[in-house]
């Protein structure tokens, strides 16, 4: 199992390429399934995550082709679901990749029928799906649970219906409006998420032929169409190594250019880097970052739905405030045990104190370097920021969690100045 070899100590410096999001890929390469047609698109990150999600897709009957793009950090994957095959996304694929749960709705939208295994993934939280299903049952499918796999219906189609969230669920919010693009009749999707991804999502389906209106709001209408057709789609910048890599500018006080992203899919997330001291200047297709100190300001945060603080830069943001200035509040509220990466910072000498869903991080001025194992995507993004400031080397274990959400990572950062290199065991 390979591991990550990092000896900080280095001011990160220079240009690198954003990557397309992994979280809006996924569900686009699900929408696949809505027709018969191609689909192709571009911007697509190197991910394990991605590969996942072709193996699920190909199972199911649909063609993959994937080719470079200029300049090597990205993909053009053309989908082509002419039939679909097998209604099954079966157990060994479904447990690595928890958005396998994405071809719930479009399987029942096009054939009527889905049997997808209880998915996996990180284990941030339980996460349940039982929203995703309720949504399916207020269009009209029968749902049924049998050893671990779920068993949905539709045999006359889906039909169009009010789909009222009790909490913003992304994933829900997703499997809904594929869903119900192809119902007969209109749909309301209450309280709907509004992540950028979701935005993203529902302007390729309008590409597609849906009609979706209130896009980029909490509320969607959907006009179901009886079929939709082909279409490319560029994916969006990934908001969340966005953030990774401004951190990394902060956490060593180097200064970055960051092309092919911008400042608007980041949310509150800019607000807190700023208080946190980080300069953000968008300058036409550039986004540079600088630091006004030599270390960051601490800063409170409270995580919630976008635009809000994302869940998904909590742990780089901790890994920022163990070397902060000051004390930060850390309160998180969308997952109940995302704050498993806590030990292993403190294995590097961070202060930190978890009171519930609430992390009190007194800064430091030097991390030290040592052995720690990563728990999740996120959390080994933070040890990954923490090993760049740290004095020393810095072995992180178990990075394979890495590969499904940073691409090219070490490349990346050798090429910014950082010292670290991936090793086998």
């Amino acid at each position: 199992m390979d591991k990550t070899l990092i000896r900080g100590g280095n001011a990160l410096n220079g240009r690198i390429a954003i990557s397309g999001a992994k979280n809006a890929a996924l569900p686009l390469m699900a929408a696949s399934l809505l027709t018969e047609a191609p689909l192709v698109l571009t911007n697509m990150p190197r991910l394990a995550d991605i590969n996942t999600m072709s193996d699920l897709l190909i199972g199911h009957g649909v063609k993959v082709g994937l080719e470079s793009q200029p300049g090597g950090m990205g993909r053009q994957v053309t989908l082509q679901a002419a039939g679909v095959s097998d209604p099954l996304a079966p157990y060994d694929v479904v447990r690595k990749m928890r958005a396998s749960i994405l071809v719930l709705g479009p399987l029942l939208a096009r054939g009527g029928k889905a049997v997808v295994s209880l998915p996996g993934g990180c284990a941030i939280g339980t996460r349940p799906i039982d929203l995703h299903l309720k949504a399916m049952q207020a269009l009209g499918a029968d749902i049924e649970l049998d050893s671990g796999y779920v068993h949905a219906s539709a045999p006359s189609g889906l039909t169009g219906g009010v789909i009222t969230f009790p909490f913003v669920t992304v994933g829900g919010t997703e499997n809904a409006l594929m869903a119900a693009a192809l119902a007969r009749g209109t749909s309301r999707i209450e309280n709907a998420a509004m992540e950028p991804e979701i935005t993203d999502l529902a302007h390729c389906l309008t590409r597609m032929g849906a009609k979706i209106s209130g896009i980029g709001t909490s509320k969607l209408t959907i006009h179901g169409v009886p079929e939709l057709h082909g279409a490319a789609h560029s994916v969006l910048p990934d908001r969340i190594e966005t953030g990774s890599y401004i951190a990394a500018a902060a956490i060593t006080g180097g200064q970055l250019e960051l092309t092919g992203t911008r400042l608007d899919i980041l949310g509150q997330v800019i607000e807190r880097f700023e208080a946190a001291g980080v300069i953000l200047d968008e300058t036409g297709d550039v986004l540079h970052v600088s630091t006004r100190h030599a270390r960051p300001l601490p800063v409170q945060i409270k995580t919630a739905p976008f635009p809000a603080f994302a869940t998904d830069m909590q742990a780089q943001f901790m890994a920022m405030m163990s070397v902060a200035t000051g004390t930060s509040t850390i309160a998180e509220t969308v997952f109940e045990n995302r704050f498993m990466h806590v030990p292993e910072l403190a294995r590097m000498g961070a202060r930190i104190k978890v009171n519930g869903g609430i992390a009190i991080v007194d800064g430091r001025e030097n991390l030290i370097g040592a052995p720690v194992m990563a728990t999740d995507l996120r959390a080994s993004m933070s040890l990954v920021l923490a090993g760049l400031a740290a004095q020393g080397e810095t072995e992180i274990n178990r990075v394979y969690h890495l590969d499904r959400g940073y691409e090219r990572l070490e490349e990346k950062l050798q090429t910014l100045g950082a010292d670290i290199e991936r090793v086998s065991a």
